[in-house]
């Protein structure tokens, strides 16, 4: 590889790590920091593991993936705690994507049962078993792996290396557990608050006929520009607007769903072709790719599930006024309804 692809590699790596670490933070601090945020608990955990993965994860991943770090090398218990790192903290951040899911479906679809049953503890329960999932489906993965003073070098430590047949039976229940069964769920899900969105859009009720009836003409010039203004007001009005709710329902739930496919499953494609494939060498660049690919979901998941929410960006937006030491002017405090925990998605769908 030409020294430019691998200045540009490194430099994209780098920028990646960069992103997970900034985003990250600031979405934590905003919602640690308002106490109206804290039913975002899910949206936290995801930025903490997120967090996580920008600190232990990526770094690891920039050495692995980087030529200009081949002279690196792991034992054997070096690479196995590599290989949980990997496994756990994907494992940590699919599942809580689902559970964030599952939460805005309860939110939108049953909002009386979601007031009544979500509750911290709940909650915890929900991150205590998103951990423990994730700890033993990375035991399940070192069980098998080799004991020993041996070495190998550090692109050669990735998901995909495992002795013998285990490495295949791992990476499908890996697979299926981590991914095709959190994406059946995330379909499901979002399809039934599409549907939901939809027909709450359907049934809007149309603008009464009495509203827009032509009136007895005068011609006053006060009368003519207000004719000429309503009739200006009224061109909008052409466009539907169910279906201007419908479109931004599908395309809320597209950029979502879409960006979850888009991240995750070349990885686990990839790795589920190379464990059945005989002869497939792990650690080459399509490894590189995919793994660099799934690795952006942890730079872009804060801003799909936090930045994007008007009222995390509003307090954003006031905690950078404050800093900058800039007068504040009269803040509009948000009340408990307004704070509600998905508002923001609520109202695109709507």
């Amino acid at each position: 590889h030409s020294i430019a692809q691998e200045v540009v590699g490194l430099f994209c790596m780098i920028l990646l790590t960069l992103t997970a670490l900034v985003a990250n933070i600031v979405v934590m601090v905003i919602i640690l920091k308002t106490p109206l945020f804290r039913k975002f608990i899910f949206v936290c955990h995801l930025c903490l593991v997120n967090l996580l993965s920008a600190i232990f994860l990526m770094p690891l991943g920039i050495i692995s993936s980087s030529s200009c770090f081949n002279w690196v090398i792991y034992s054997i218990a070096e690479c196995k705690a590599v290989i949980f790192l990997n496994i756990c903290f994907i494992s940590a951040s699919i599942l809580t994507i689902s559970i964030i899911s599952v939460e805005r479906y309860y939110y939108i679809v049953h909002p009386l049962r979601y007031e009544v049953k979500m509750t911290i503890r709940l909650a915890v329960a929900g991150v205590i078993f998103i951990w423990v999932k994730s700890v033993l489906i990375t035991v399940l993965a070192l069980v098998a792996w080799p004991h020993g003073n041996g070495a190998t070098s550090a692109s050669r430590c990735t998901v995909y290396w495992s002795p013998g047949a285990h490495k295949k039976v791992f990476v499908i229940l890996f697979s299926i557990t981590c991914f095709i069964l959190p994406t059946i769920i995330i379909l499901a899900v979002y399809s039934s608050i599409y549907r939901v969105a939809r027909t709450a859009s359907l049934q809007q009720a149309p603008v009464p006929a009495q509203a827009v009836a032509p009136r007895p003409r005068c011609d006053s010039l006060a009368s003519q520009v207000t004719i000429l203004t309503a009739r200006i007001l009224m061109l909008p009005r052409l466009i539907p607007d169910h279906l201007l709710g419908s479109n931004k329902a599908i395309l809320t739930l597209v950029l979502i769903v879409g960006q979850f496919l888009c991240c995750w499953l070349p990885f686990f494609a990839f790795h589920l072709h190379s464990s059945v494939s005989v002869g497939t060498v792990g650690g080459g660049q399509e490894e590189m790719a995919v793994t660099w690919i799934a690795y952006s979901s942890f730079a872009v998941n804060p801003f799909f599930y936090g930045l994007l929410n008007r009222q995390i960006r509003e307090e954003l937006a006031r905690l950078r006024r404050s800093c900058l030491n800039h007068p504040l002017g009269q803040e509009l405090c948000l009340s408990i309804s307004e704070a509600s925990v998905h508002e923001n998605f609520l109202q695109l769908l709507q």
